[in-house]
């Protein structure tokens, strides 16, 4: 594993290009995804946010190469994507499905490496060091259902860590676990980030910890989607749950991103459309 020396760099890991999507064809075609461009930089934490409805979980699937685009292209270092591209890693939000019951803590975090090709001394090492960098080096031999829920999302984070992925996606990863947990997971993000250097995608409902969490705020509208707005998160690089919280920027950020979502829900599909176009 790598250690951050810098913060962001100017390369793009992640691009995503004139992204369209339509599912079926003539008068029932449906339009998840009208047009949607954005980047992310190398080791940067982006998030995304949006009303139910808007297309995330199609954005999701395209990026990592489970669903073909209409129009457009996602590229991962450089690479179109045209199937599950090698350097990505997934955290779920069902984090209890991904893991095996029978397999133990240690193997749980194995597998993908096995099926990498990765050597026994290497994964090993990935495997400890992983597991080291959640907090459950003491739990390697122990298995998922012994494990609480937030432990259990730990495991599935260090098998995503584990596999050095370029860019690590998290799809609402903490929304099934309680409200001081959840806050625990999102600060254990913050440190993997920042030590590893990994570019992470980090979709949520939740507009307070897409705030805490990101660089940048990518705000999505209602289907057909579109981007609404890219939020810059101008909040010090350090943060923690009680100070950063107070802050009055936090709460201005936290203010605008809230009135961009409630705008796309009062407006109409294509009225979302226009404004963004404007915008742009």
């Amino acid at each position: 594993m790598t250690t951050r020396t810098s913060n962001t760099t100017g390369t793009a890991s992640l691009q995503v290009e004139s992204l369209q999507k339509t599912y079926g064809s003539g008068p029932d075609a449906v339009r998840a995804i009208a047009d949607l461009s954005f980047a992310a930089r190398t080791g940067e934490l982006l998030c995304i946010v949006g009303p139910s409805g808007a297309g995330k979980t199609t954005l999701l699937k395209c990026i990592s190469g489970l669903l073909a685009p209409t129009g457009g292209v996602v590229r991962i270092a450089g690479r179109k994507v045209t199937g599950p591209p090698e350097g990505l890693g997934i955290v779920f939000q069902e984090y209890g499905r991904s893991l095996f019951p029978w397999l133990t803590v240690e193997k749980n975090v194995e597998l993908p490496l096995r099926e990498k090709g990765v050597t026994r001394a290497v994964r090993r090492r990935l495997v400890t060091e992983s597991l080291d960098a959640v907090g459950l080096g003491d739990s390697r031999d122990a298995h998922p259902w012994q494990l609480s829920g937030g432990m259990q999302q730990r495991v599935a984070i260090a098998r995503a860590v584990a596999y050095e992925p370029q860019v690590l996606v998290m799809d609402e990863p903490f929304a099934a676990v309680d409200a001081q947990t959840r806050a625990d997971l999102e600060d254990l993000v913050r440190s993997l980030w920042s030590r590893l250097g990994v570019t992470v995608l980090f979709v949520t409902h939740d507009i307070d910890e897409a705030v805490y969490l990101g660089e940048r705020v990518l705000v999505l509208s209602r289907r057909p989607t579109v981007l609404m707005e890219d939020v810059a998160i101008d909040l010090p690089i350090e943060r923690d749950q009680v100070t950063t919280r107070s802050d009055a920027r936090f709460a201005a950020l936290r203010t605008h991103v809230y009135e961009l979502i409630r705008a796309t829900q009062q407006a109409s599909p294509d009225a979302s459309a226009a404004d963004a176009s404007a915008r742009g």
